[in-house]
């Protein structure tokens, strides 16, 4: 697949490159380039980023970097059971635990919820930072969504975590589920009320959080402009009576109409 002029594969990160310089240069290029086009395309076109890193793959199958690159690219383009593979591989070349969150996920999305709860109780999780285990939580929260258990979703969100008004790059997100499950529960109060936090500490947008304020809120977004760019006017739909008595006069001159016809005859 082209790779554009402008990537030179110096772009990724000094531990992945660190890992590729047990391959030949010109091999480590190719492959480090591939890498780049997958970090590059992951999030606006995760199909095109899994071919880059299937490519990859086949050039550096036993390099660590490689096998998680491929995983996330799988698992971004919903195969699971290949991404969950790949997360695994590179787990038993590196023994690190990072990947033990989304390794959780991959086992949700292959439908099998009470594999992710399981994950959740391993001693791999204690081994996790901070970052790993705050996600870890979400995926067993979500976990308990699969399986119907609102009530334990919710407990399961509610830690010391969420309690803290310190914002890190993970606390949107994880007020968010919270409000979500609360939502979900009927508990529409209460989950306006952690939407609105969640809102406060996304930054960078990475949840949506306003729309589903506004949803809350009965706003409704409508574009001001058609296609053609031409203001867009939309009548006001009359009110009941008026409609009902737009329907009687249509009637009576329907009625009016046939008598005329009748006389005519």
């Amino acid at each position: 697949m082209p790779i554009p002029e402008d990537v030179t594969g110096d772009e990724i990160d000094k531990d992945v490159r660190q890992e590729l310089m047990s391959l030949p240069k010109t091999l480590a290029e190719d492959v480090s380039r591939n890498l780049v086009m997958v970090a590059r395309l992951i999030d606006e076109d995760p199909e095109q980023a899994y071919a880059y890193a299937r490519i990859a793959l086949r050039l550096a199958s036993r390099v660590a970097a490689v096998r998680e690159a491929a995983g996330f690219a799988a698992y971004a383009t919903q195969k699971y059971s290949e991404a969950l593979a790949e997360f695994r591989a590179a787990k038993r070349m590196t023994g690190s635990v990072e990947l033990w969150p989304v390794m959780a996920d991959c086992e949700r999305g292959l439908g099998r919820p009470e594999r992710a709860l399981a994950m959740a109780g391993e001693p791999e999780v204690q081994k996790l930072d901070k970052a790993g285990q705050v996600e870890m939580r979400l995926v067993a929260a979500g976990a308990r969504r699969d399986m119907d258990q609102l009530d334990a979703a919710i407990v399961t969100l509610q830690s010391s975590e969420l309690a803290s008004s310190a914002v890190h790059p993970w606390t949107a997100r994880l007020r968010y589920a919270y409000a979500d499950a609360l939502l979900a529960a009927g508990r529409e109060n209460e989950a306006r009320e952690w939407f609105g936090k969640a809102l406060e500490a996304d930054k960078d947008g990475s949840t949506d959080a306003s729309d589903r304020l506004a949803e809350m809120d009965g706003v409704e977004f409508v574009d001001a402009l058609d296609e053609d760019g031409d203001d867009e006017t939309v009548s006001p739909a009359p009110a009941a009576g008026a409609a009902a008595d737009e329907d009687e006069d249509r009637e009576d001159d329907r009625t009016d109409g046939d008598k005329d016809r009748t006389s005519e005859a």
